[in-house]
């Protein structure tokens, strides 16, 4: 629930005669109601085209390709099509590009200044993140899962004491993870963990399928395919003489947390399951209402986000259908091409660049984990849990929104007697203290999680 897609697509306009050189990295910074988001674009010119991508450095997004581009008379004209985004702005005396950006219904001042080709960097400050030499033991280790013929790399923390000890895995939410469930420079499994071993519990975190040291393919995977990675590592906890095999718990976070409840519903060998930003509604209203809040909170006009949410769910109910993808496609294609003609950047790019962006859009929409995501309720498999559970939400999540998940959560819970609901205020999706919720907010605040966070988990599990 963390990562967004963008088009890859680049489209080269005609180079218009320029006073001066527009080539280059180009950099701005918008102001935005609490937050502040770099924009860069990356202009490159040749004898007769102009060509670039756009970067966002703290939202983790680069390469985004820009649809078309003009220089004419000191003037700078851009678009980024799949995303509504336009820019124009006037070259001044001192060499800057003075303009306004645009998306969603917003205008927003943007000034852009030449800088050096490698503007993104570690500029945050986590002051979370441990300082080594660490109080406790860290090991490399390799999970096998033989069901689908690859292997997991991951970290295995252990307390500096004698073991054996209680453990708990660590499940990360959508997209290829590392082990860190690393995202904006935050690295919140590995505070996570080193908070849990310096109370004296083993934490294993691993690298996604097919992300960093872990094989196999991350593409192809559906969350119930990732479900069988989690439960590979739980079977090699179990193996070790250091882990209490009857004490081994699962933390899971957004998609994480869909997972962990999967595995401990067939698996009784799940001690507690500590559930982060769960959803609790299925996929298909989970995106529409995760659109919603955060267009609203970023101050969308109303008659756009009830468009877009009339003609998602359009496309999301052909995707519910029990029919085959070929048949799926047929169908999505149709509906987007409709669309083409009420959308005004589709006038801005040719037939081929259309014909493109269908493409895309059906690539992102028909995989095999969109269509599985979209179909699947949580709820159903979470009240067949029986172990103890401890969920934790923010009240300020945008992305898994509490007025709609919590309602289905406890009552997808109701009959477990000794499951917990905790919501807590002023947190985002990913459980910081924040003031707005959106996440453009993420990167920009320096704390990865809440400490009370941390201290709930660690107290709860010392008590179950």
């Amino acid at each position: 629930m963390k990562k967004a897609t963008f088009i890859l697509l680049i489209l080269l306009a005609p180079l218009a005669v320029a006073a001066q050189d527009i080539a280059g990295t180009w950099l701005g910074t918008l102001t935005i109601p609490n937050t502040s988001l770099r924009i860069v674009f990356n202009i490159i010119s040749t004898d007769t085209t102009l060509s670039a991508t756009m970067d966002s450095p703290d939202q983790n997004a680069k390469g985004i390709p820009v649809t078309t581009i003009t220089f004419e008379n000191l003037t700078l004209k851009l678009t980024v099509a799949p995303l509504g985004i336009e820019y124009q702005g006037t070259m001044n005396a001192d060499g800057n590009i003075s303009g306004t950006f645009k998306q969603s219904g917003l205008a927003i001042p943007l000034t852009l200044s030449k800088t050096t080709p490698t503007p993104i960097s570690n500029t945050f400050s986590r002051p979370q993140e441990p300082r080594r030499p660490l109080p406790y033991k860290e090991e490399e280790v390799t999970i096998h899962n033989n069901k689908a013929n690859l292997s997991l790399a991951g970290t295995l923390t252990l307390p500096a004491r004698e073991g054996p000890h209680p453990a708990l895995i660590l499940i990360s939410g959508s997209g290829a993870q590392n082990r860190d469930e690393e995202i904006y420079e935050h690295k919140p499994f590995m505070i996570i963990a080193d908070h849990l071993t310096r109370n004296g519990i083993a934490v294993l975190r691993y690298d996604d399928r097919g992300t960093a040291g872990s094989t196999g393919n991350f593409s192809n995977a559906t969350t119930l395919d990732l479900s069988s990675d989690a439960e590979a590592a739980l079977n090699y906890l179990q193996t070790r003489s250091d882990i209490v095999s009857e004490k081994i718990g699962i933390l899971g976070h957004s998609e994480g947390a869909i997972i962990a409840p999967m595995i401990a519903a067939r698996n009784t060998n799940v001690v507690h399951l500590i559930l982060l930003a769960p959803p609790a509604i299925p996929g298909n209203q989970l995106l529409l209402c995760q659109y919603e809040a955060i267009s609203r909170a970023s101050g969308t006009d109303d008659e756009l986000i009830q468009w877009n949410l009339t003609e998602s769910r359009k496309a999301f109910d052909i995707i519910l259908q029990p029919i085959s993808v070929k048949t799926m496609r047929k169908q999505v294609s149709k509906h987007i091409k409709q669309n083409m003609k009420h959308n005004p950047f589709a006038s801005l790019v040719s037939k081929e660049a259309r014909n493109l962006l269908i493409q895309y859009e059906l690539d992102r929409l028909l995989n095999p984990w969109t269509i599985y995501f979209l179909r699947y309720d949580p709820a159903p498999v979470l009240s067949k849990v029986q172990c103890p559970i401890l969920a934790i939400i923010g009240n300020k999540d945008l992305q898994v929104p509490s007025d709609a998940n919590t309602p289905a959560l406890y009552q997808a819970i109701k009959n477990n007697p000794e499951a917990t609901i905790k919501e807590l205020p002023n947190l985002n999706h990913l459980l910081q203290e924040c003031q707005t919720g959106l996440p453009s907010e993420y990167a920009s605040i320096q704390q990865t999680i809440s400490p009370n966070v941390l201290n709930e988990i660690t107290n709860w599990i010392k008590n179950n």
